[in-house]
């Protein structure tokens, strides 16, 4: 691993590099590693800005919609004068004023069955920042294909939830579609633009999000891997829930085959859209 830092980087991650769960060594971790961010939005924004400030060497931006008025509530990658740019280049932008010395991928693209497993097999870590559930689902299966963690985040009005998903990895670990085998029925579970978003709980759980890349990265503390976590932001309350494997799961289940899931579960078109 190249441990050669210039004296500009040791001072940016001096205090990286204090501590002793990272040191020199993790920090050329971080910059060797690839991560992906689908969703240049409410939990992509501070997602990518940390992961820029963490000096990860490389990241991607999959994000096919433009800067509206509505998203500056939330949306911090992006500024007033941003608006009509399309996301992908506005948050990338920003990420690379915090640090130049970093790789910016954009991808201002709708993800889809024919681009989705090509995307994510290009990275090494995958961050769910969308608001749909089919964009979630087909990001999920596609990660299960490529053998990819999935780092995944979501909000509602004044909650947020987060998991890390790596049902490739030892432990008999769950995929997202152990928690949820399908999506829900169409209008029974309202997004961000029909029951509103808090928008600090965005900045809060892309912010947790972007700790356990940071935390999988380098390969300390406990995973989220098998656990839910739920924060209730009016209570001021976070809980953990216990998450384990679905045997009979389609996607990483004993009798699901990558024939199965690369034919039937990458199916609908689904817009990589953002919280």
């Amino acid at each position: 691993m190249d441990l050669d830092f210039s004296d500009e980087d040791i001072t940016r991650y001096s205090r990286h590099i204090l501590l002793g769960e990272v040191g020199g060594t993790g920090q050329a971790r971080l910059r060797a590693a690839r991560v992906l961010v689908v969703g240049a939005g409410g939990l992509g924004s501070p997602l990518l800005l940390y992961l820029a400030a963490a000096g990860i060497g490389t990241i991607g931006v999959v994000d096919d919609d433009h800067v509206e008025l509505s998203n500056l509530q939330r949306q911090i990658a992006h500024r007033t004068a941003d608006l009509g740019r399309a996301k992908a280049d506005s948050a990338a932008d920003a990420a690379r004023a915090i640090n130049p010395g970093i790789s910016l991928v954009t991808h201002p693209t709708r993800l889809d069955p024919d681009n989705a497993l090509a995307l994510v097999s290009a990275y090494d870590i995958v961050c769910d920042g969308t608001d749909n559930f089919a964009t979630r689902f087909l990001l999920s299966d596609a990660c299960v294909l490529a053998r990819r963690t999935l780092v995944s985040a979501a909000v509602l009005r004044f909650e947020g939830q987060l998991a890390t998903f790596k049902p490739h990895a030892a432990g008999d670990l769950p995929c997202y579609r152990c928690l949820y085998p399908e999506p829900p029925p169409a209008g029974l579970v309202q997004s961000c633009g029909e029951a509103g978003v808090l928008g600090a709980v965005t900045g809060v759980m892309g912010t947790l999000q972007a700790t356990e890349v940071l935390k999988e990265v380098l390969g300390i503390g406990d995973t989220l891997a098998g656990r839910l976590l739920i924060w209730d932001a009016l209570a001021m309350r976070f809980r953990t829930i216990r998450l384990r494997r679905d045997p009979a799961c389609p996607a990483c289940g004993a009798a699901a085959t990558l024939h199965d899931l690369s034919h039937h579960r990458l199916a609908a078109p689904a817009p990589a859209c953002a919280v």
